[in-house]
């Protein structure tokens, strides 16, 4: 018996070579800086700190979803460094920043932002507390160069001047008390737009005095129709300013207060940031 057997031979194929691993495309820091327009001679000090959302377009800002949801950026005295490191999505998707000041790590709802201007501002610290400033800027194409953001006042400014008049001297104003009567203190911010709306009840306000006679203090925008808003102590003497103002977010108030012992004047002059040519009439005594 003769075993036959038939054995098939197939050609060794070569390897294909796998293909060389795409390099991973560099992540790029997002940054940012900031100006502001301010109604106050403060600027942003060391250990300052705002909540930054960045939103890569054609979305808009959610409450959380977003491409970067309230980081917190941190001032060093020279710029500003996030809390965690966050990067642009990739080199070419643009995106809208929305910025808040000062940073609130409980921030549930971005049309409605709780905010509370301090009732007691005579001290600075009470004043510098009550700044809450907010800013966007849309469309920002990616880059390693910081992202300029410019934040404006929310709340409106307040300036009260205290004039002495008929029966008092520039010495008498000196011990001057001034407070602020039926204001609303809480408010509502949209982030989405800055758009600012005033809640609760009113209270009164203690302001920030800069000077003889002068005095300052952030509410909240307001409008006051022909109500007692300042109250003014002079001695053993006490006065009641009734006036109407419609105070604006991002803007200056100037109200300058004659006072005299007598019925023959108080004068009001109400402007917005700069001051304003109407002259709203009145007295007290």
């Amino acid at each position: 018996m003769t075993l036959v057997v038939l054995a098939s031979c197939k050609k060794t194929e070569e390897p294909t070579p796998a293909p060389e691993p795409k390099p991973e495309p560099e992540l790029v820091p997002i940054q940012i800086a900031t100006t502001m327009t301010r109604a106050t001679d403060y600027a942003f000090e060391t250990g300052d700190n705002v909540g930054l959302f960045v939103v890569n377009e054609p979305k808009s800002l959610q409450n959380s979803g977003n491409h970067v949801d309230n980081c917190k950026f941190i001032f060093d005295g020279t710029k500003w460094n996030a809390g965690k490191e966050i990067y642009w999505l990739d080199a070419t998707t643009k995106a809208d920043f929305y910025c808040y000041y000062p940073y609130t790590s409980s921030l549930s709802s971005i049309t409605s932002f709780p905010f509370q201007v301090s009732q007691d501002q005579s001290a600075e610290s009470g004043y510098k507390a009550s700044d809450l400033m907010w800013g966007k800027v849309l469309g920002i194409a990616p880059t390693p160069d910081p992202v300029m953001i410019s934040v404006n006042h929310s709340m409106s400014c307040l300036i009260i001047s205290i004039k002495a008049g008929t029966g008092w001297k520039e010495d008498d104003i000196k011990t001057a008390e001034v407070t602020l009567e039926g204001l609303k203190t809480s408010a509502l911010i949209n982030l989405t737009d800055g758009v600012v709306t005033a809640t609760g009840d009113a209270a009164e306000m203690k302001p920030l005095q800069t000077g003889t006679g002068r005095f300052k203090a952030l509410v909240v925008p307001q409008k006051v129709s022909d109500a007692e808003l300042i109250k003014i102590k002079v001695g053993n003497n006490s006065y009641a300013l009734k006036t109407s103002i419609d105070m604006k977010s991002g803007k200056q108030h100037t109200c300058t207060v004659v006072v005299n012992r007598t019925s023959e004047g108080i004068n009001i002059g109400i402007g917005p940031w700069e001051t304003d040519s109407i002259d709203y009439g009145g007295s007290v005594e």
